[in-house]
């Protein structure tokens, strides 16, 4: 399914995922400024914590996308609806782990856009799964 942006804040949540999705993290440099936050809304499992700005990609990416084979996950936006400043985007990820094992995940987002950068980011996805893949 392809989702078609209506507004500059959603094309810029999809230009995002398919910036995430190519694997180089510097690609995603240019959509943070060093107040961007991204929080993945856990507790427990690799990834947790609030992140900001080049922590995003040097603390928080890099350590977790070092968990996968190169260029992976990716990103797959099903749904997206904003309203002013705020998007939100329903989407799975998919893709392999270094150790070969398959990862298929469900995400939901909530973007607060601060111009045409990220204000903040919040990432909601099945934790259970995630603890459960990685044996925590």
């Amino acid at each position: 399914m392809t989702i078609t942006a209506k507004n500059a804040n959603e094309q810029l949540a999809l230009d995002f995922f398919a910036a995430l999705s190519t694997g180089d993290l510097d690609n995603l440099r240019p959509f943070l400024d060093e107040d961007s936050v991204w929080e993945p809304m856990v507790k427990d499992i690799p990834g947790a914590g609030v992140y900001k700005g080049n922590q995003i990609i040097d603390d928080f990416l890099g350590p977790v996308r070092g968990m996968f084979a190169p260029g992976d996950p990716k990103v797959h936006p099903q749904t997206i609806f904003s309203d002013g400043d705020f998007v939100a985007v329903e989407s799975y990820s998919d893709g392999k782990l270094q150790d070969g094992r398959t990862y298929h995940n469900r995400y939901s987002w909530v973007f607060r856009m601060n111009g045409n950068k990220i204000g903040y980011l919040h990432e909601y996805m099945d934790s259970h799964y995630v603890a459960t893949l990685f044996g925590l």
